[in-house]
C-alpha cells in the first residue's frame, strides 16, 4: 500500500479567518504554496510544515497525517 499525506491546513486556516495569501505572508511562501500544500499537490518540507504549524497555533500532527492508499 501506497501512503499519502493528508492535511488540514484549510479547515484550519479558515477558522482562524486567514486568506491563503495572509497566512503565506506569515510564514515567507507564496500564495500558490499555500494552495498547492492544501490541495496535496505539494509536500511541504519540515521547515515548512513547521513554520505553517506555528502560524496556526497548532502542532504539525494535528495539520498532516500519513493515510494507507489502495494503489
Amino acid at each position: 500500500m501506497a501512503e499519502q499525506l493528508i492535511n488540514t491546513l484549510k479547515a484550519e486556516r479558515e477558522r482562524l479567518g486567514l486568506t491563503q495569501a495572509a497566512l503565506a505572508e506569515r510564514v515567507g511562501v507564496s500564495r500558490k504554496t499555500i494552495n498547492t500544500v492544501e490541495n496535496g499537490v505539494f509536500i511541504p518540507s519540515t521547515v515548512l510544515a513547521l513554520k505553517l504549524a506555528a502560524a496556526l497555533d497548532r502542532p504539525v500532527e494535528a495539520l498532516f497525517a500519513l493515510a494507507a492508499s489502495d494503489r
